[in-house]
C-alpha cells in the first residue's frame, strides 16, 4: 500500500549496510527470504516478479521484455535504477526497458516507491520508482568460510520455454562473491484455442558477478559485472523484431560505516554501462522496404549516499550525477533507388546533477513522518549535426543545447495503531522531457500508427500528488481490510498531438504526431484490498482496482487499466506450499479513443501452482509446478500492444537444487 514502510531485506550475513529506506513494496527474487514472490521462484522472468507489486502494470509487445508502468504512467514518468545505477534503454519504439537486461539470479528483490516519493537516486519519478537490488553473500562475521551453490531449470509446454542457470556464492570475513550464468530459449507461443503467434521467440544469456572486499573493520569495496545478451526476439505486436540487445554494466563502490554516534554510513559508487539495440525485418515475410535501425546509450555515472541517526530523525544525504548519450540511426532500402539515411535520435548527450535529502521521523509510539526532496540540473546537447539540422526544419531557430531544473517534494504521516493502520501524504514533482519527446524524429508508433517527432520546445512536466491508506484488522488478526488510494494532477502534460500539415513518412502511418503540452490531466488509482487467514497455513486475498485518466478535454487517456481483480486461496507448511488463483480484467469501455486506443473485451483465468521441498544429502531440492491459464482462454489486456494475445494454457516445473 501507498505509504507502507518496509524494513529493507537483511542479508543473511555481517554485511556493511547502509541504514533502511523508505520503500512502498518489495518482491522477493532469490533464495532464502521472505515476502512476496512469482510462483515460479527463481526461475520465474523479472516481468513475472513485477507483476506481484501492487501498483505495477505491463505493457506486453511480445513474450520478452514487458514495459513497467507504475500507477498507469509508462517509462517517461518512471525511475528505473539497478541498485542505484541510471540506465537508458538504446530503443526508439521501447523494445528493451532497463528490466530487460537483468535476470533474477542477479538480483536479491524489486523495490517500488510508488508516485514522487522516490528513492535517492530517482529522477523525474513522477510515477514512481522501481529499484532492482542486486545480490549480495556480504561477508561472514567468524573465521570460516562458507561455499555454496544453486542449480535450477526450468520447462514450459506453451512455447517450449527453457530455462537453465548456475549460481554460486562464497563467503569470508574478507571476501565474499556471488557468480552466475543463466540461459532461457522460447519459441512462439500459443493462445487461446491453439492459435500459433508467430515472431513471438527470443534467446537470452546473462552472467553476474558481484564480490566484495574489506579493507578494514568498517571499509569494504564492491565491484559489479553484467553482461546480457538476447537475441532473435520476435515481436508480434510490432512491424520488426530484434537481432541483438546487448548490455555491459559495471560499478566500483565504496562503503564506510562512521563511529560517530550519529553518523551511520557513507556509500559512493561509479559505474558505467553501455547498451547496444539492433533491430530486424529481414525474417518478415512481405517487408515492403527493408529497414537497419540501431541504438545505442552510453551512461557513466555516479553517487554518493550519507546516513546519520539524531534522536527521532533518520536521515539520508544523496549527491548524484551522470551523462548520458542516445544515439538512434535509420536506413531504408527502397527497391531500385538509393538507400534513405535518417538519423532518429542525434546522439543527444545528457549530463544530470541532483542532491536529494530524506528524513524519517518518529513522533511518537504509533506515528512517524517521512519527508522527502531533490533537485536536479540537466544539460542536454545535440551531437550530431545531420539530426540537429533536421529537426531545425520543423523547428526554426532551435538550439543545439538545453538545459533544465526539476524537483520534487513529498510529505507523508503514517499512523500504526494494534489493529488500525492509516497513512496521508502528498508532493509535487517535475520532470524535463525525454529524448524521444524532445528531439525524436519520425519514430512509428504502432500503438496508434502514427509517427512522432520530437518538440524541442517542451516544457517542464509536473504534477501535484496526493495520496492515501486505511487499513483494519479484526483483534484476532485473521481477518485484513483496506483500502488505497492516489491521484496525480498534471500541468503541462506532454503527450503527442496530431500535425495535419505533415506528412508520414512510414508506410501504412496514418500521419504524423508532435509531441506537446497540454494544460491539464488526471490519473487517480484506487483499490480494495482483503486478507483471511481462518487457521494455521491457510490464506486467502482479494484486491479489486479501479483507475481512470483524463485529458484537459476531459478525454480518456491511453493505457489506464479498467477495473481489474485477483483472488488467491494459498495453504503452506514447512514444505508444501499450495496456491489457487482467479484474475481478469472487466470490459475496457473509458479506453483513449482519440489517442488510438481501441475497446478491450473483458477476461477471467485461473492459474494453479504447487512448491515441494526436501532435503536430499544435505542439499535442499525444490520442486515447483502449477498451470497458467487453466481454461485456454483466448484474451488479451488493454496493455497488449496492438491487442496481441496472451498465452493459452500453459504447464511449467522447474527444479532448484541448493547445494
Amino acid at each position: 500500500m501507498t505509504g507502507l514502510l518496509l524494513a529493507i531485506i537483511a542479508l543473511t550475513n555481517d554485511t556493511l549496510t547502509t541504514s533502511p529506506q523508505h520503500v512502498d513494496e518489495v518482491v522477493v527474487v532469490s533464495r532464502g527470504q521472505g515476502g512476496k514472490r512469482s510462483a515460479k521462484g527463481q526461475v520465474a522472468t523479472i516481468d513475472e516478479h513485477l507483476r506481484e507489486l501492487d501498483h505495477v502494470e505491463l505493457v506486453r509487445r511480445g513474450s520478452y521484455a514487458w514495459e513497467p508502468m507504475v500507477n498507469n504512467m509508462q517509462t517517461e514518468r518512471l525511475s528505473t535504477t539497478i541498485d542505484g545505477m541510471k540506465i537508458f534503454y538504446a530503443c526508439t519504439d521501447k523494445m528493451d526497458p532497463v528490466t530487460s537486461y537483468v535476470e533474477s539470479g542477479n538480483l536479491q528483490s524489486i523495490r517500488l516507491n510508488s508516485g514522487l516519493n522516490g528513492n535517492p537516486q530517482a529522477t523525474g519519478n513522477i510515477g514512481g520508482a522501481l529499484d532492482l537490488k542486486l545480490r549480495k553473500a556480504g561477508f561472514r562475521n567468524d573465521q570460516a568460510s562458507m561455499f555454496s551453490s544453486q542449480l535450477t531449470s526450468g520447462y514450459e509446454t506453451n512455447g517450449n520455454v527453457q530455462e537453465y542457470a548456475v549460481d554460486g556464492v562464497c563467503s569470508s570475513q574478507l571476501f565474499y562473491a556471488n557468480v552466475g550464468i543463466s540461459y532461457r530459449h522460447a519459441n512462439n507461443y500459443k493462445a487461446g484455442d491453439n492459435k500459433k503467434i508467430d515472431f513471438s521467440q527470443f534467446r537470452k544469456y546473462n552472467v553476474f558477478v558481484n564480490s566484495g572486499y574489506r579493507l578494514a573493520a568498517n571499509d569494504a569495496i564492491e565491484t559489479t559485472f553484467i553482461y546480457d545478451r538476447a537475441t532473435d526476439v520476435g515481436y508480434p505486436a510490432l512491424n520488426m523484431d530484434v537481432a541483438k540487445a546487448e548490455a555491459f554494466i559495471a560499478s566500483l563502490a565504496y562503503k564506510h560505516l562512521l563511529s560517530d554516534s550519529k553518523l551511520e554510513s557513507w556509500e559512493t559508487k561509479a559505474y558505467y554501462n553501455h547498451i547496444t539495440h539492433i533491430m530486424d525485418d529481414t525474417k518478415r515475410p512481405d517487408v515492403q522496404i527493408h529497414m537497419d535501425m540501431p541504438g545505442k546509450s552510453w551512461t557513466a555515472g555516479a553517487y554518493s549516499l550519507l546516513t546519520a541517526t539524531v534522536g527521532r530523525h533518520n536521515g539520508q544525504l544523496n549527491v548524484d550525477g551522470y551523462y548520458n548519450r542516445l544515439f538512434a540511426d535509420m536506413t531504408m532500402y527502397p527497391g531500385g533507388a538509393a538507400p534513405m539515411y535518417m538519423v532518429t535520435w542525434p546522439d543527444v548527450g545528457t549530463l544530470n546533477v541532483g542532491a536529494a535529502l530524506a528524513d524519517h521521523i518518529t513522533l511518537g509510539r504509533h506515528s512517524t513522518l517521512h519527508l522527502s526532496g531533490k533537485l536536479s540540473w540537466q544539460h542536454q546537447r545535440l551531437n550530431n549535426d545531420e539530426g540537429y539540422k533536421a529537426l531545425g526544419i520543423f523547428f526554426p531557430g532551435m538550439l543545439q543545447q538545453y538545459h533544465q531544473t526539476t524537483g520534487r517534494i513529498a510529505a507523508s504521516y503514517h499512523l500504526s495503531m494494534a489493529n488500525c493502520q492509516f497513512a496521508l501524504g502528498g508532493g509535487w514533482g517535475s520532470r524535463a522531457p525525454t529524448v524521444t519527446e524532445a528531439y525524436g524524429y519520425y519514430l512509428n508508433n504502432t500503438f496508434d500508427q502514427y509517427d512522432y517527432i520530437g518538440n524541442p520546445r517542451l516544457k517542464n512536466e509536473s504534477a501535484t500528488e496526493l495520496n492515501g491508506n486505511f487499513q483494519l484488522s479484526a483483534p484476532d488478526a485473521q481477518l485484513t481490510v483496506g483500502v488505497d488510494a492516489n491521484a496525480f494532477f498534471f500541468c503541462n502534460y506532454i503527450i503527442g498531438q496530431f500535425e495535419n500539415r505533415l506528412s508520414a513518412m512510414t508506410v501504412g502511418a496514418e500521419g504524423v504526431k508532435v509531441y506537446g503540452n497540454i494544460d491539464h490531466a488526471t490519473i487517480v488509482n484506487t483499490s480494495l484490498k482483503a486478507e483471511w487467514k481462518p487457521t494455521k497455513g491457510l490464506r486467502w486475498t482479494a484486491k479489486a482496482t479501479y483507475s481512470t485518466g483524463r485529458d484537459d478535454e476531459n478525454g480518456n487517456l491511453p493505457l489506464i487499466a479498467p477495473l481489474s481483480y485477483q483472488t488467491r486461496l494459498g495453504y503452506t507448511t514447512a514444505s508444501l506450499s499450495l496456491l489457487a488463483e482467479l484474475l481478469g480484467n472487466a470490459r475496457q469501455a473509458d479506453y483513449g479513443e482519440k489517442y488510438g486506443e481501441t475497446e478491450t473485451a473483458a477476461w477471467t483465468i485461473v492459474n494453479l501452482s504447487a512448491q515441494y521441498q526436501f532435503t536430499v544429502h544435505s542439499s535442499r531440492l525444490i520442486v515447483r509446478t502449477g498451470v497458467e491459464n487453466l481454461f485456454d482462454r483466448y484474451y488479451a489486456t488493454y496493455a497488449d500492444w496492438c491487442h496481441i494475445p496472451q498465452k493459452g494454457r500453459n504447464i511449467f516445473v522447474n527444479l532448484s537444487l541448493e547445494l
